[in-house]
């Protein structure tokens, strides 16, 4: 894998021909684009094929968590579109997980398109340990994350999104083949922002992570292809 293939542009925007934009202007500098839900809630399907026409992978981070049946369902709508990679929560249990996973490959199948892995969410990287305290989880950041990683590699899923302080305790509990996620990538010298466990895209990497997520390091460069071709040859 190239070194920009790892990076995946996350875009905070309501605005497709933003969205589009930028897009173009990163075609071939990094991997692919990651729409969440402020974007697909603002633009839904019809603004994911505008940006998907560009010709990159999607991640399509809508994080679905529900009962195993309306998240079956969830998959079966966008299964369509065709996204790279789609996100569930790992807290919605074993069941719910399977249910995604099967889904999605028959979905892709009926619909003559690529399988797109199907990641789990653990953690949110916004969260610590005083957080997950609060809502009443008394085992540390770490443990939690090894046992939702374990859960979601035994439900079949194809991956999970994981802090990067927390690399190395998904990949003790997972196989080589399970795919990282991880956001919280911040060059050397960037603001932290809102989250609170990061690392910069070389250390992610060296530690084990397939595929980094990076939103403003980038979109809030005065240069945005200059930032990411940066951060790729930091990789290289």
């Amino acid at each position: 894998m190239k070194p920009s293939d790892r990076i995946f542009c996350a875009l905070d925007t309501t605005d497709t021909d933003q969205a589009v934009a930028l897009a173009r202007e990163l075609k071939g500098v990094v991997g692919g684009m990651k729409l969440g839900l402020e974007f697909y809630c603002a633009c839904g399907a019809e603004g994911f094929k505008k940006v998907s026409e560009v010709g990159m992978p999607i991640f399509l981070d809508l994080k679905f968590h529900d009962i195993p049946n309306t998240v079956a369902g969830a998959i079966r709508s966008v299964a369509p579109l065709a996204p790279r990679i789609l996100t569930i929560h790992t807290q919605g249990g074993p069941e719910m997980m399977r249910r995604a996973a099967e889904t999605a490959k028959e979905e892709a199948a009926k619909n003559g398109v690529p399988t797109p892995w199907v990641v789990g969410v653990t953690i949110l990287t916004s969260l610590d340990q005083s957080d997950l305290q609060a809502i009443g989880v008394s085992d540390s950041v770490g443990d939690q994350v090894a046992r939702l990683a374990s859960l979601a590699a035994h439900s079949g899923l194809d991956g999970m999104v994981c802090s990067p302080k927390e690399i190395s305790l998904a990949r003790a509990v997972t196989n080589p083949s399970f795919k990282l996620i991880v956001p919280g990538i911040r060059p050397a010298g960037s603001a932290a922002g809102d989250q609170k466990r990061v690392m910069t895209p070389q250390e992610a990497v060296t530690n084990g992570a397939d595929v980094l997520v990076i939103g403003r390091p980038i979109t809030e460069a005065s240069d945005p292809v200059a930032a990411a071709r940066a951060i790729a040859d930091s990789l290289a």
